[in-house]
């Protein structure tokens, strides 16, 4: 039996962090996964740069059934805290939109720069590590693993969600949780592209590849960034972040142009050139691929000035309010995130520490919070990891 201070099930973004602070405390740390590299989920990011974290990042930017949860976490160990790490490191990053930071280079710096700092402080990281069973008999966590049972005083939970099967993800931390009676949320694909059935499925499959600048809003939440069809339906950072919000069997509605009142704009257009024909109007407001497809859906076609504000107003409304029903999404296999997770309320915000069983943490996205698209979610991982490590 090997007895270790700190056992760390996960090697991802939040698991690296935590195993830092511990090991940097005076702790026998060891990290264990069950896959061939660390952090996988660091590695494709961002395009393979690693959108590490945000300038704007804010307790705002997450879901939670419990939105207070995070606050404590996040105000401990900031976006700034950690871009003095990636500084210290001299890893070039750059700006790109709405404060997300990314490598010039590559995410294998980011994942670099963990490997080193864990190793500096004395922490010890094991790949392809099976995990067979864990349990408490006593005051001390035994994991029985491929390589040997472990004794650990503190075991952190830091497994990811199920999201990107294709890297190694599971649901082996809901499991663990739900052994130890620590209540789950129910989870769902986040951060993941919307599909559709019929006429709108075959409009997005006509128009895939086309982009627009959009506000897709559901209920009270909107955001304004790219919108892109896809063969499946709708994708872009827009469609994404509104996923998260999403609930089923409801509409979401998408502005395809939120700089023009299109109602005005064809207004003014009939009264200045009323035999200009209503399809070309469509042209100066959408990219021509969507111009003529809604032309086409709605048979907006003739002259302006044959045109009735009623005319008008259904064809901007197709173009300001557009309504359409999503019937899911491209699930977990896509999804950047998991929504839901082990249930805050079973947890100390200040530690992440179980408030059930005494040595037990749980952080990063296998916890029921999740940021937004934009680095967001990593800024989660360093936080909750560096609030465990300075307890576990």
């Amino acid at each position: 039996m090997k007895q270790v201070d700190v056992l760390i099930l996960g090697a991802g973004a939040a698991g690296l962090m935590c195993g830092i602070a511990a090991a940097k405390r005076g702790r026998k740390v060891v990290i264990l996964d069950h896959a061939g590299k660390p952090a996988e989920k660091i590695r494709i990011s961002g395009g393979g740069r690693c959108n590490f974290t945000n300038l704007h990042c804010s307790p705002a930017n997450f879901l939670s059934q419990n939105p207070r949860f995070c606050v404590s976490a996040l105000k401990r160990y900031t976006q700034q805290d950690f871009l003095a790490l990636v500084d210290r490191h001299r890893i070039s990053w750059h700006e790109k939109t709405l404060g997300q930071l990314f490598c010039d280079n590559s995410a294998m710096d980011i994942i670099q720069m963990l490997l080193r700092e864990l190793e500096g402080a004395g922490g010890q990281l094991l790949l392809d590590t099976r995990i067979t069973d864990v349990s408490k008999p006593d005051d001390r966590f035994a994991v029985d693993t491929s390589r040997g049972r472990y004794c650990a005083q503190s075991l952190v939970v830091a497994t990811g969600g199920l999201s990107i099967p294709k890297i190694g993800a599971t649901g082996f931390g809901y499991d663990l949780a739900r052994k130890f009676d620590i209540p789950t949320l129910e989870t769902r694909a986040g951060l993941v592209p919307l599909t559709f059935s019929d006429a709108n499925r075959e409009l997005c499959k006509t128009l895939a590849g086309v982009s627009v600048d959009a506000v897709v809003s559901f209920a009270k939440t909107r955001f304004r960034e790219g919108l892109l069809f896809t063969h499946r339906g709708l994708s872009g950072p827009s469609i994404l972040q509104i996923s998260s919000y999403w609930q089923e069997g409801k509409q979401v509605t998408i502005n395809l142009n939120p700089e023009v009142d299109a109602f005005e704009k064809l207004s003014r257009e009939r009264t200045a050139s009323p035999r200009q024909d209503l399809r070309t109007a469509l042209s100066h407001l959408l990219p021509k691929r969507l111009a003529e497809e809604v032309s086409a859906e709605g048979s907006f076609t003739g002259r302006l000035a044959d045109k009735s504000d009623k005319v008008l107003r259904k064809v901007a409304d197709r173009i300001n309010a557009w309504q359409v029903l999503p019937v899911g999404t491209e699930g977990y296999r896509t999804a950047e995130v998991t929504l839901g997770g082990v249930d805050t309320k079973a947890l100390s915000s200040k530690t992440m520490e179980s408030t059930k069983v005494s040595g037990l943490y749980f952080i990063g996205e296998v916890v029921d919070v999740t940021g937004h698209l934009g680095g967001f979610n990593f800024q989660w991982a360093w936080s909750s990891g560096h609030a465990a490590g300075q307890f576990a």
